[in-house]
């Protein structure tokens, strides 16, 4: 499957890169990115990684590339500050969204996975401007559900991977951990007040403290792997597996014309199916508030363009 990573020159896409080539498919992984000798820089390194073992191929791309892509992965976002809300992004990043939906057009038929943050009112206003499936217009949340596993081992005292939780809601200030689907080692678990309060602290703060560091760079590592086994997923091995994603809601969770992270399972045509879990009444409530949280930035947004 032809992949095509917009802002593919930058830490994410450059690790999305190559993640998809020791991946499970022969993807053709094009890189698109205005800096063209980084681009280039990329792909003449990533060439020695399908001469130990990788697959598919890897090639700079342009914009135009974008059109026959099975997937295209944005990443692309403008200059970074030093910040402690993805919010503060959502202006400068507009301009560049709307310009993979003039390059794809409404009736364009892949997948598009939204990275470049912040990433719920992005998809929010993508999908409606372009009419694309919002089933295929895929936000990218996973990062959060990671960081909450980590919180949890960390409070539990447990070694990594053991760990299913999950974070729905805004990829933000509004994130939702859902307490009531913690299992460890597959087993449902209940934990204390003082456990739920230090996993949440971790998750919520794990932003503020990173960028706090000043280290010019983003999760580049996590969010490169996750990408590319959502990709993976989309193009046929998903097996059935399940993703939190942002995705525009219908009337799933009571909400409707929003994109908020819920879990979902992902194949050809992006969104296979929304899961409706039954949460608690206080995770329902506050998965409606960072709905709000998500419209109302997009209302800012979209009334000022």
């Amino acid at each position: 499957m032809k992949v095509a990573l917009l802002g593919g020159a930058g830490g994410v896409g450059a690790s999305a890169a190559f993640n998809l080539l020791l991946g499970a498919h022969a993807h053709e992984v094009v890189i698109v990115d205005t800096r063209a000798e980084m681009v280039e820089s990329h792909v003449m390194d990533l060439q020695q990684v399908l001469e130990q073992g990788g697959s598919g191929s890897v090639r700079a791309g342009e914009p135009c590339d974008m059109r026959d892509a099975g997937v295209v992965v944005v990443t692309a976002c403008a200059p970074e500050a030093l910040t402690a809300s993805r919010l503060s992004f959502l202006e400068g990043n507009v301009a560049i969204v709307r310009g993979v939906g003039d390059e794809l057009g409404p009736d364009w038929p892949g997948v598009v996975l939204m990275v470049t943050n912040p990433v719920d009112p992005l998809v929010t206003l993508f999908q409606r401007e372009t009419g694309i499936d919002r089933r295929r217009v895929i936000g990218y949340t996973l990062n959060d559900s990671l960081r909450l596993r980590t919180g949890i081992a960390l409070a539990l005292g447990l070694d990594p991977g053991r760990v299913d939780a999950w974070v729905a809601g805004e990829h933000g200030d509004s994130s939702v951990p859902l307490f009531t689907r913690v299992r460890v080692d597959g087993e449902p678990v209940e934990l204390t007040a003082e456990q739920s309060s230090a996993a949440a602290e971790f998750n919520r703060g794990w932003f503020a403290r990173h960028k706090g560091l000043n280290a010019g760079r983003s999760s580049t590592w996590t969010s490169g792997l996750g990408t590319a086994r959502m990709v993976d997923a989309i193009a046929g091995d998903g097996a059935g597996r399940q993703f939190p994603a942002s995705v525009v809601l219908d009337g799933e969770y009571g909400i409707e014309g929003v994109s908020v992270s819920v879990p979902v399972t992902l194949g050809g045509r992006g969104v296979e199916q929304i899961h409706e879990w039954q949460i608690s009444d206080d995770e329902r409530d506050s998965l409606h508030a960072a709905a709000e949280a998500v419209r109302s930035s997009f209302a800012t947004v979209n009334g000022r363009y």
